[in-house]
């Protein structure tokens, strides 16, 4: 009967470059007992290992967060926000039990003035035997370390070797998963099991070695002062810090007092003969990614989401082509929930009000400390907008909007204010009207179901705080009645990245897919 085959591993992979290169395997050390040959430990070189942590949280940390990412003393960033490349690699094969050991040289550091938090994942070591392994490191987490823990595991039973430069062997795109440790380490803002980003080792194979290297690759000891990275100007997301106030694990579960927030659907009474219509808006395209990536997006009575945002129902209007006047409302709601970063918001009763040239939108948003009732949230431009009908359609076509003062203040939080500003782009809106009940209105994209993002609400993040003593909590930063806040001493958000971070499996994935930025967003 024919023996079965084992899947080559990582070791045997060694194994097998070395006994055909190598002639020192032709010269075993002799051990002690008797001259018997004992099994020689390998020397492994010029190690890399490709490892971004997770996508994810390295967009969070440069978009919500408002942070920067440094990587230095041997690890280098890929461009456009990209992986970590350690270098330096060398270590040992064991001939006898065929485990490796590989230690890197280099340091990450994330660090988020505005989210309180300063990690830093140091010493990385690469450790296989058989089928599996493990990338262990010294995770600093605002100050405090945990030295040479398993951070991730490693999946090698369906990896297999490739040829480098030099007689090196690559073992690309190796799964890795967060470990119980590795999660303790962030502060258990994401779960042990969680998919991190794959990694690919690269190590080239050389004579026996006589004894085992001792000591750590050359690393700085300290975590190294900020570089000094300019804040962006124009944030891709709203920070979102929270001190807790709220330890509820859902959004609002009744309706906030007042204005009722939710629109019915239902066609009103139609003035100057408007009978249906349409509202479709997206609100901002880096925060439907940002909120996608671990928390989800609802809409609600009647609205719907489609290619590109969402579709708010006709609700009521008052048109005056003559005098280039619209006033219009529209029915739905689309709430945007991200359990783990503190964040919970309901835009509902959206109106247009435009007059010539110049236009506002305005909403009622809610949040679990209350609701804004009719903010003025967007302006618009109206300068090329025709107000004449066109087969019993008014169309106000992808009208560029952008924050107003109060719009942007909706985003802010007690610690340091809204990461939007007074002025900056947003999504675009479209209006249509119609006269007519048989008319066409446009589709506004294709629907897309009435869910989006990860499922649970909580995306792939799970819960918890980042750095010590609290919670990431629902409410809202010192009274404004929008997202929540985080104290000076609550470091918040996923620590690690899916993104997602942000980790966040996409994370897990998350995702994070790249997104396309409007004109003016970084």
């Amino acid at each position: 009967m024919a023996a079965t085959r084992r899947p080559l591993t990582l070791a045997a992979a060694v194994a097998t470059a070395v006994a055909l290169g190598a002639s020192a395997l032709t010269l075993p050390a002799l051990a002690a007992d008797g001259g018997k040959a004992a099994p020689p430990k390998l020397e492994l070189r010029n190690g890399t290992l490709d490892w971004g942590v997770k996508e994810s949280f390295r967009t969070y940390v440069t978009s919500i967060a408002l942070g920067t990412i440094e990587a230095k003393d041997g690890a280098q960033q890929a461009p456009d926000n990209g992986a970590f490349t350690f270098s330096g690699g060398k270590g040992t094969y064991d001939t006898g039990t065929h485990a490796t050991d590989t230690a890197f040289k280099g340091n990450v550091r994330f660090t988020s003035k505005a989210h309180q938090f300063d990690i830093r994942i140091a010493d990385l070591k690469v450790r296989t035997e058989g089928r599996a392994g493990a990338i262990q490191a010294d995770v600093t987490l605002n100050g405090a370390t945990q030295n040479d823990i398993d951070l991730a595991t490693l999946d090698l039973s369906a990896v297999r070797p490739g040829q480098g430069e030099g007689g090196a062997m690559t073992f690309k795109d190796i799964p890795t998963a967060l470990t119980a440790n590795g999660a303790k380490a962030f502060n258990n803002m994401y779960k042990e099991g969680e998919k991190l980003d794959p990694a690919t080792l690269t190590v080239t194979a050389g004579g026996p070695v006589t004894e085992e290297p001792t000591g750590k690759p050359t690393e700085p000891t300290g975590s190294p002062a900020p570089t000094g990275s300019p804040k962006p100007t124009d944030p891709a997301e709203p920070t979102q810090s929270p001190k807790p106030t709220d330890t509820r694990t859902d959004g609002p579960t009744g309706d906030p007092t007042g204005k009722p927030t939710g629109g019915t659907g239902q066609p009103g009474k139609p003035a100057e003969g408007i009978v249906d219509g349409r509202l479709s808006w997206g609100l901002k395209e880096s925060f439907r990614t940002y909120i996608s990536s671990g928390g989800k997006i609802t809409v609600a009575g009647g609205a719907k989401k489609v290619s590109g945002g969402f579709s708010f129902p006709y609700a009521k209007a008052d048109v005056d082509a003559d005098a280039k006047k619209i006033d219009a409302s529209f029915g739905g709601s689309v709430r945007f929930a991200y359990q783990a970063h503190g964040i919970d918001m309901r835009f509902s009763d959206l109106k247009v009000r435009a007059d010539g040239a110049k236009g506002t939108l305005t909403a009622d948003v809610t949040t679990p400390k209350g609701t804004h009732n009719d903010v003025r949230f967007a302006t618009l431009d109206l300068s090329k907008v025709s107000y004449e009908k066109k087969d019993g359609v008014v169309l106000l076509d992808k009208v560029p909007a952008a924050f107003t003062a109060e719009g942007a203040k909706q985003f802010a939080n007690g610690a340091v204010g809204s990461m939007y500003k007074e002025g900056q782009r947003i999504d675009p809106v479209t209006v249509a009207l119609s006269s007519s009940a048989g008319a066409e209105l446009p589709s506004g994209g294709g629907e897309a179901g009435g869910e989006v993002g990860g499922g649970s609400g909580s995306g792939t993040t799970g819960s918890g705080s980042v750095g010590g003593g609290g919670t990431v909590g629902g409410g809202t930063a010192g009274g404004s009645g929008s997202l929540a806040s985080t104290g000076a001493s609550v470091p918040s958000v996923a620590l690690l990245g899916a993104a997602g971070v942000a980790l966040a499996a996409g994370a897990g994935a998350v995702v994070v897919a790249r997104r396309r930025r409007d004109a003016e967003a970084v």
